[in-house]
Order: structure tokens, then C-alpha cells, then sequence
């Protein structure tokens, strides 16, 4: 394969380990977990363990965690459950103007049935100030929603601070560590937060499945109702196979996290380093010192980002904007509008590349040829 996948935010290759895990419990388990006989609790013991591996990942306690169909819905759940659950005590939602389009359309709907939702305003490095988020803060806020990471520039959002400063309201507080589950050492008390939603498929794990930490005590309204799964918050026979890869990636995960940091560190200096050696006008978006280090958006002076990730694509290099492409035309992307402003160049020369399993250096080091090659030639 002489491809070069530079976009594994966007979602990420199964590991082995991962397929093989979940082939072994595909050929062997296939009880219905809620039933009590022999077959169904076996079936159950395999749900069980894998629960109890992804809670300890993040500090929790087995029966914190909602198994999700992925990201999206355990964001929709943090959002939706969490406004309707506590409608009666209040209306007031504060996000910000970043967050990934499952948590933003959602208090978009939520606009719409007669909710008030603030969107914190970002600096040009992504982040938002805390005393913005003090300002907001009311006694009718019922929930504060703030991703970890940034899907797209990478900038880490001060969670911790945030987790100490609504200690003493009455706001559930939510962070979608989506892009930073797997990369980052979570501990939920240690955050100060009361919903945390993931996806299996951005660490290596299967797509179709996530999950919501719900801490107990925290007011969330189920969206899906039928059986008593997940302890009547979300109905659904569980996806006992998929778990179980979620669980085996998410082993991985922990136990490979600094190698990973250091790898990936070296990969974004082997870009940047080519691109300074031939003299490439171009600047990071994002906060260099609070960033995943797996994201690395650029902005290349002169650069048309439709016709830099056509050529990237016929030289076999995957990467990708964080314009949407709707009928051959690009809408600038939500964040880098948060970040500079409507018409800030960097909405139309912006690429990000992001690492994960599968990469060396000798890939990265083609990719930054190929990289140089095609800026020189479409800045000419």
C-alpha cells in the first residue's frame, strides 16, 4: 500500500488486535446479554469486562458508562438528556463557538423549542478565556458543554480549570473528549466533570460505537427508550463484539500513550523541518503548547485548499480541510471562522494532517516531499 493516511481525526484503521478480538467473540458469543441463561450470561460476562476496562480508563465506575453508537449520539445524549432532564430549573446552555457539529446542531434544535444557548467566542489560537465563561455563567444554566480537544487545530481546552470553576454551580458540566480519548490521561475527578462523551473509531476501535460517562446523580433524560439496557439510559441490545473491540483499542491506547505523544511529536518537526528547509511561507493554526499531539492544521500563504487536496490526493496522500464540500464549493470551516474572523485567508488555504497507527518516519518524510512539491508548484 503506497498510500500515506494523514487524516486519522477524521476516523482512524482497526488495529489487529482489535479485529481479532472481536472475530474471537463474533464466533463464540452471541447470547443476548439481558438474558439470564447459561448463553445469555455468557455473553454478559463479556460485556461486563469490557465495561470495566473502559471505566477504569478515565477513573469511573463500571456502571457511569452509557455504550453508545458512537460519538455523536453520546454527544446528543450529554445535550439533549441533560436540557430536558433539567428544563424545569432552568433554560440556559453554554458552549462555544468550536465544538463539533453533533454538540452545535444540537443546541441549534434546542434554540428552537425555547432554550437560550451562549456560544463562548474564541482567541486565534482556538482556546476561550475563562473569565468569558464566568460572565456567562447564570442561575438559570443548566449546562456547560466544552470540548477537550478540537477536532481541528488541535487546542486543548482548559477542562480541569473549568471542572473547579463550576464546582459550586449548579451546571452540569460536559466535555466531548472525542479526539482525546486515547491520546490524553483522563481522570473524570480530576476534570471536575459530569458528562464526558468518546468514539471507539478515532483510537483504532470499531465505528458504530462510544460511549457516555455519566456520573451519578446527573440528570440525563434517555433518548432511546424500548428495554432496560444500560440501566434504562438508552435502550438497545448491546453490541456485545463491538465492546469488546472498543475495550482491546482502548487497552491499547493507555498502554502505548507516551510512545504515541513522542512519535507524533517527531512527525509534526519532520513537516515543519521540510517545510523551512525550502523556504515554505506557511503558519500553524492552533495552540502550539496546548494542542493534541496528533493534529497539525497548517495555513500556507497563497494556497487554494480545493486544489491542495486534489493534488495531495493524486500524489496519495490523504489529509483533509475543516471546509465542508457541498456541490464542488467549500464553506469555510466553523473554527478557523471562530478563530480569524469571516474573511480571514486562513478559511481557504488551511489543511490539516493528522497521525495515528500505521505511520513511520519514512512515510512522513515522503509526505513532507510531496507537501513541498505541490505548494511550490501551485504558489508559482
Amino acid at each position: 500500500m503506497t498510500e500515506i493516511y494523514l487524516d486519522h481525526a477524521a476516523t482512524s484503521p482497526m488495529h489487529p488486535e482489535v479485529i481479532q478480538a472481536m472475530t474471537d467473540v463474533m464466533t463464540t458469543v452471541y447470547g443476548n446479554p439481558s438474558s439470564i441463561h447459561g448463553i445469555g450470561r455468557h455473553a454478559r460476562k463479556y460485556l461486563d469486562e469490557a465495561r470495566a476496562l473502559i471505566a477504569h480508563s478515565i477513573g469511573a465506575k463500571d456502571h457511569e458508562i452509557v455504550l453508545t453508537s458512537g460519538g455523536s449520539e453520546a454527544d446528543n445524549l450529554a445535550v439533549f438528556g441533560t436540557a430536558y432532564a433539567r428544563k424545569e430549573e432552568g433554560r440556559h446552555i453554554i458552549t462555544t463557538q468550536v465544538e463539533h457539529h453533533a454538540i452545535l446542531r444540537a443546541c441549534e434544535r434546542l434554540e428552537k423549542q425555547g432554550f437560550d444557548v451562549t456560544y463562548l467566542p474564541v482567541n486565534k489560537n482556538g482556546m476561550i478565556a475563562i473569565d468569558d465563561l464566568k460572565r456567562a455563567l447564570r442561575e438559570d444554566t443548566i449546562l456547560v458543554s466544552i470540548m477537550y480537544g478540537n477536532n481541528e487545530v488541535g487546542t486543548k481546552q482548559p477542562i480541569k480549570e473549568i471542572g473547579a470553576l463550576l464546582k459550586d454551580h449548579r451546571a452540569t458540566f460536559h466535555t466531548d473528549a472525542v479526539q482525546a480519548f486515547g491520546l490524553e490521561k483522563i481522570d473524570v475527578d480530576d476534570l471536575g466533570v459530569d458528562l464526558l462523551s468518546t468514539s471507539a473509531h478515532k483510537l483504532n476501535g470499531p465505528r458504530g460505537m462510544g460511549f457516555l460517562y455519566e456520573r451519578i446523580g446527573t440528570k440525563v433524560q434517555p433518548l432511546i427508550v424500548g428495554g432496560d439496557q444500560e440501566r434504562k439510559r438508552r435502550a438497545s441490545t448491546e453490541n456485545v463484539p463491538a465492546v469488546v473491540g472498543f475495550a482491546k483499542a482502548v487497552e491499547i491506547a493507555q498502554n502505548s500513550m507516551e510512545q504515541k505523544a513522542s512519535e507524533f511529536a517527531s512527525y509534526r518537526q519532520i513537516i515543519l523541518q521540510k517545510l523551512d528547509d525550502h523556504q515554505i511561507t506557511y503558519h500553524t493554526n492552533g495552540d502550539a503548547l496546548h494542542a493534541l499531539p496528533h493534529v497539525l492544521n497548517i495555513s500556507f500563504d497563497g494556497m487554494d485548499v480545493e486544489s491542495f487536496l486534489v493534488n495531495l490526493d493524486i500524489d496519495q496522500v490523504a489529509a483533509s480541510s475543516g471546509s465542508a464540500c457541498t456541490a464542488g464549493t467549500l464553506d469555510p470551516s466553523h473554527v478557523l471562522v471562530a478563530m480569524y474572523g469571516k474573511q480571514a485567508p486562513e478559511l481557504r488555504n488551511s489543511i490539516r494532517f493528522s497521525f495515528g497507527y500505521g505511520l513511520d518516519s519514512a512515510q512522513i518524510e515522503r509526505a513532507a516531499e510531496k507537501i513541498v512539491s505541490i505548494v511550490t508548484r501551485l504558489t508559482k
